[in-house]
């Protein structure tokens, strides 16, 4: 018997999805569109299938820890929930007579989301419920790795459909085994890209051919001065350093202290479960042994990790994380990259001023357009920050990797994709939201008009430069 053709079973997926949101519409009403959202998202969140997608995920990816997981697969899904309740994404969203617009929700068709083993259902959760929101069908391209976990998440969701008579064929997933191939013929064919996860997946994404919102690499540097509240930056520093094992894009990643506040931060960082590591050569061998990062190091809890590093013996008791002093950047200085580990580079500025020509490098050799962060308590300086930095988000105060992707306590909207620009080489710099999953007509109806005269435009210029 012969093997299926792949891209022909991929395409046959992607025509089911297609049939399925043609239908979708064609019935559609925002009460549709809303229950529809809100079975997905009990899908992940109702607690005994939260916790076995998180122990799955850790099981098969080997990355993070299941709590923090169980977490994040609540509050991401949670926050989307609040941001999208009363948006209106079918029929008239806006008509304003001044401009004589009106504008009518329109679907993007199939979504096709390309999602990374960091987050195997906190992200193709997201994508979900903001594709069904806004009237689409969508097909989930996971990782390898990330397989199980999809799979397990698209039959919960399809459970929740058959209680509401919704239509199963709305959520989809590339057919194991997964493959570059089936994931290229699913970017070409999708109306729709959104891509998460590896640089390779978004270069691919961006070049297919298919209008595609996509990510860029995440590679945090966090600022502390002189001025910071050190013992809240430390604590907010390994809250966010250690959730989940470091595997957000929004880990720090380097964390540059003043130098009047350097031995006090320290101090600080020890604390709150952070040991500085005096052995950059050390560390850089045994973190890329082959060149490549050590799978034993990347997102493990801390004491497989200090195991992995040969730090028994050189770190306290109850060490979170290690925090590694160097001053160098580049492609050669591999600690001023992201890590995907518990481990942290540690610089030292003369002072503030240095401190942001550190960031810049930093963030000019990997992680620009993303996001920095600032421990301070002069606001003029995260204004400065904004205008120096390659970033898309200052994040000011707070624990980086719950705030960078939404927060209860922030106005980001809740997503696990940051967009980061032109710097990013991305086409967004937001946060992939509800809106990415949505276009508009427009009906134009003509108004009195409003034609300036030369003066109206023209007049400070003339008075300054003449005619």
């Amino acid at each position: 018997m012969n093997a299926p053709d792949p891209i022909a079973e991929l395409d046959a997926i992607v025509a089911r999805a297609r049939a399925a949101q043609a239908r979708y519409v064609a019935e559609g009403s925002q009460i549709r569109y809303d229950r529809a959202a809100q079975a997905a998202a009990w899908a992940i969140m109702e607690p005994g299938r939260n916790e076995t997608l998180a122990k799955l995920a850790v099981e098969t990816t080997g990355l993070g820890n299941v709590p923090d997981k169980i977490t994040k697969n609540h509050r991401k899904t949670l926050g989307l929930m609040r941001d999208i309740k009363d948006v209106k994404t079918f029929g008239v969203i806006r008509d304003d007579a001044e401009t004589g617009i009106t504008e009518i929700a329109r679907p993007m068709g199939v979504i096709g989301a390309i999602v990374p083993s960091t987050n195997p259902a906190a992200t193709p959760a997201n994508n979900i419920i903001n594709a069904l929101k806004c009237g689409n069908a969508i097909v989930v391209g996971p990782s390898p790795k990330g397989v199980a976990s999809c799979e397990t998440l698209l039959g919960y969701i399809h459970a929740e459909f058959a209680k509401i008579g919704e239509d199963p064929d709305l959520v989809l997933m590339v057919p194991a085994p997964g493959s570059k191939e089936k994931t290229q013929r699913l970017m070409e064919t999708c109306d729709k890209v959104v891509a998460t996860g590896s640089q390779n997946n978004v270069v691919r994404a961006q070049t297919c051919g298919t209008p595609a919102v996509a990510v860029g690499a995440g590679n945090v540097t966090v600022i502390v001065d002189e001025t910071a509240d050190l013992d809240q930056a430390a604590e907010k520093i390994r809250a966010s350093k250690t959730f989940d094992n470091a595997t957000s894009c929004s880990s720090e990643n380097a964390v540059v202290v003043v130098d009047a506040v350097y031995d006090a931060f320290v101090a600080a960082m020890a604390c709150a479960g952070g040991a500085v590591v005096e052995d950059e050569a050390g560390i850089v061998a045994r973190l890329w042994p082959d060149g490549h990062l050590n799978r034993a190091v990347i997102a493990q809890d801390a004491d497989k990790m200090i195991t992995a590093l040969g730090l028994q013996d050189a770190v306290p008791d109850g060490t979170e994380y290690i925090a590694v002093p160097t001053n160098g950047i580049g492609p050669d200085h591999p600690l001023s990259g992201e890590k995907l580990s518990r481990v942290l580079a540690l610089y030292r500025a003369q002072d503030f001023d240095d401190a942001v020509a550190v960031t810049q490098a930093i963030q000019n050799h990997q992680g620009a357009g993303h996001s920095v962060g600032l421990h301070s308590s002069k606001d003029d300086r995260a204004h400065r920050l904004a205008r120096e930095i390659p970033t898309s988000r200052i994040i000011v105060n707070q624990a980086h990797t719950f705030a960078t992707g939404g927060s209860f306590t922030n106005g980001m909207p809740f997503s696990l994709s940051m967009g980061c620009g032109a710097w990013g080489g991305n086409a967004v710099d937001e946060n992939v939201h509800w809106k990415h999953f949505l276009q508009t007509t427009k009906i134009i109806r003509e108004i009195p008009a409003r034609e300036p005269s030369l003066e109206d435009i023209f007049a400070e210029y003339w008075d300054a430069a003449g005619q």
